[in-house]
C-alpha cells in the first residue's frame, strides 16, 4: 500500500473516457513501487512522498496557467462517499447552466455512472476512472481536459473521488476547493479530516432537509471546522429539496462574474 496516499498497486489501470465513446487507458500517476520491503525505510518513504507531491505541484501549476490563460474558473468538489456531492453538482449545472458555461471532470474509482448523469444535462463531461486510486491527481486532469474543448471565459468543476484524505494533499490547479459534508455524518468530520479542511475555502453542509431526524449539530461542526480554518466561507442547504441553494448558487455567480465568465 502506497505510503503517500493509500493506493493499491501502482501499475493500476487509470481509464479518462467521454460518454458514449471508447475508454482509454492510462497508468496511475505513483511511479514507485508497493513492495513491503520499501516500506520499511523511513527515509525512503518520506523521499518518494515528497517526489510524488513535488511533481504534483508542478504540473497543477501547469494546469493554473492553461486555467488562467484561458480564463477559466475551476473548482475542485471534495467529500467522502455519500454526501450527495453529485446530486448537488446536477442540481447546479441544471439550474445555471443558461448563465454559466460549464464543463465537467468526473472521478470515480469504477463506473460512468456520475459522467451519464452530467451528460444527460448536456454538459461536457469526461470521466476519469482511477481503478485503485483514491483521489485525481494534477495529471490525470490534465490529460482529461485535453479530451475537451475548454472555453475561454468558462467553469470547469471537477468531483474528485470521495475521499477526505488523500486529495487533501493533490493540488489540481483549481482556483476553488469546495469541501461537502452533510448532516448524515458526524459533526466532528472537520476535526477528523483537518488537512481537507485547512485546504478548502468553501465548506457546504448538505442535506439539512434532514437535520430533524439525525443529531447533527451544525453550529458545532462549524465551529470545528473554524478551528482548523478560519478564512472559511459556509453555506447550508439541501440539494435534493432546493433549500438554501441561492446563497451558493449567487456566491458562484458573483464569483464567475469577476472574473467575467458570465455569459452576456
Amino acid at each position: 500500500m502506497c505510503s503517500t496516499c493509500g493506493c493499491g498497486d501502482a501499475n493500476g489501470e487509470v481509464k479518462i473516457t467521454i460518454p458514449g465513446e471508447k475508454e482509454s487507458n492510462g497508468h496511475h500517476h505513483h511511479d514507485h513501487s508497493h513492495d513491503h520491503h520499501h516500506h520499511s525505510h523511513e527515509k525512503t518513504i518520506l523521499e518518494i512522498e515528497q517526489d510524488i507531491l513535488s511533481n504534483n505541484d508542478l504540473l497543477a501549476q501547469r494546469n493554473r496557467g492553461f486555467f488562467e490563460a484561458k480564463n477559466i474558473t475551476a473548482f475542485n468538489l471534495v467529500s467522502s462517499p455519500g454526501s450527495g456531492k453529485t446530486s448537488l453538482l446536477e442540481a447546479t449545472l441544471r439550474d445555471l447552466k443558461e448563465e454559466i458555461e460549464f464543463s465537467v471532470i468526473e472521478g470515480d474509482q469504477q463506473t460512468a455512472n456520475d459522467a451519464d448523469r452530467i451528460d444527460a444535462l448536456k454538459i461536457p463531461v469526461v470521466q476519469i476512472n482511477t481503478g485503485k486510486g483514491c483521489h485525481l491527481d494534477s495529471d490525470m486532469v490534465y490529460k482529461a481536459f485535453k479530451k475537451m474543448e475548454l472555453k475561454d471565459n468558462s467553469v470547469l468543476m471537477i468531483e474528485n473521488v470521495g475521499n477526505l484524505v488523500c486529495p487533501a494533499m493533490f493540488d489540481l490547479g483549481e482556483q476553488h476547493r469546495v469541501v461537502i459534508i452533510s448532516t448524515t455524518e458526524g459533526d466532528d468530520k472537520p476535526m477528523k479530516y483537518p488537512d481537507m479542511f485547512h485546504n478548502s475555502d468553501i465548506c457546504i453542509i448538505n442535506k439539512i432537509d434532514l437535520l430533524p431526524y439525525v443529531s447533527f449539530d451544525v453550529e458545532k461542526a462549524k465551529d470545528y471546522a473554524r478551528r482548523i480554518n478560519p478564512n472559511l466561507t459556509f453555506f447550508e442547504l439541501s440539494a435534493t429539496t432546493g433549500e438554501g441553494v441561492d446563497a451558493w448558487y449567487n456566491w458562484l455567480k458573483q464569483t464567475v462574474s469577476a472574473k467575467n465568465n458570465i455569459k452576456a
